[in-house]
């Protein structure tokens, strides 16, 4: 069987190739005009990136911790209310201290600023209910004034040091994952994505390290598209954060957008310094290692080596004072 068999009777071969090469355009021009059949890709394209920042706005901002019921809700807000809380600066700061402790909502606010209402009302009128009111504890008068005022100090000051420690262990969790956050962030810079949708793909891939610091970068680029200045959302995420190393990467965001100075060198140059300020604090740990163990050492060890060294000889010494 020779190629001339392939080929119909009364063609050539030249009249071959030409329908073949006639159909191989054919098929490419097909190719390329069928993807072009839609008119609004664009349009679509919108569309979803609308849908994705309303979804992700959505996420962020909804509360992360459980709170009261309504019933509860709706009296601590009635309350809050009667007495104007909400507009005063008292509202404003516990606002900010809300938001460094991971409590996003606004019904946050109400039941920060209820509780620190309550709860010395609450302890002040147990305590003064159970010294007066009752005999279990026979103290002088002074003494139960002292205790009913102390009770109601520490309970004003609860909330106060409940947001505090929730504060800094969110602030201790986002300084850990800041250095390879940073670095992620400067591959996606590299790699040609833009700010807000490097946030969201870092955002993506350390979610299941550190979901705090997920949350506020895929807040950051859904408030750097929906506010009207870019720094404002930057200065949103400095805010929550309340971290060196935040405050020092919205700075270098904040330069590279008003000045175009290149993104990914300074990142990398942020990066870098973020790692040996890490280096240095473990070091700086390393070193106070001996002087903490200084004290334990002395309460713990030191007596038993004393017994164990000596108290053999103080037995012998008695032994022989005893036969004398």
């Amino acid at each position: 069987m020779t190629f001339s068999d392939f080929i119909p009777s009364g063609w050539s071969a030249a009249d071959l190739f030409f329908v073949l090469a006639w159909g191989a355009t054919f098929l490419a021009v097909i190719a390329i005009w069928v993807p072009l059949l839609d008119r609004q890709p664009s349009g679509r394209r919108a569309v979803a990136i609308r849908q994705r920042r309303t979804d992700l706005l959505t996420e962020a901002k909804a509360p992360k911790r459980r709170g009261l019921g309504r019933s509860g809700m709706s009296f601590a807000k009635r309350v809050v209310q009667r007495l104007e809380l909400l507009g005063s600066d008292q509202a404003e700061v516990a606002q900010r201290k809300m938001l460094q402790a991971g409590f996003r909502s606004k019904d946050a606010v109400v039941m920060f600023l209820f509780m620190k209402l309550a709860m010395p009302v609450v302890l002040g009128v147990l305590s003064a209910a159970l010294l007066y009111g009752t005999n279990l504890y026979p103290i002088p008068p002074i003494t139960k004034l002292a205790v009913c005022i102390g009770l109601t100090l520490i309970g004003f000051y609860l909330p106060e040091v409940y947001a505090k420690n929730a504060a800094d262990k969110r602030k201790q969790a986002l300084s850990k994952s800041m250095p390879d956050a940073m670095d992620l962030l400067v591959i996606c810079v590299e790699a040609g994505l833009n700010l807000d949708s490097a946030l969201v793909r870092v955002a993506r891939e350390i979610r299941l390290g550190n979901p705090e610091l997920a949350d506020e970068m895929e807040l950051t680029s859904v408030e750097l598209g929906f506010l009207p200045e870019r720094r404002d959302a930057l200065r949103n995420l400095e805010i929550r954060t309340d971290l060196p190393a935040v405050t020092a990467l919205v700075g270098t965001l904040a330069q590279a957008e008003k000045y175009g100075t290149p993104l990914a060198q300074s990142l990398r140059v942020l990066a870098a310094e973020m790692r040996t300020e890490r280096l240095m604090k473990a070091e700086e740990k390393a070193a106070k290692l001996p002087a903490t163990l200084t004290v334990p050492m002395v309460i713990f060890i030191m007596p038993s080596l004393f017994i164990v060294l000596i108290g053999p000889g103080i037995l012998r010494t008695l032994d022989g004072l005893g036969n004398l």
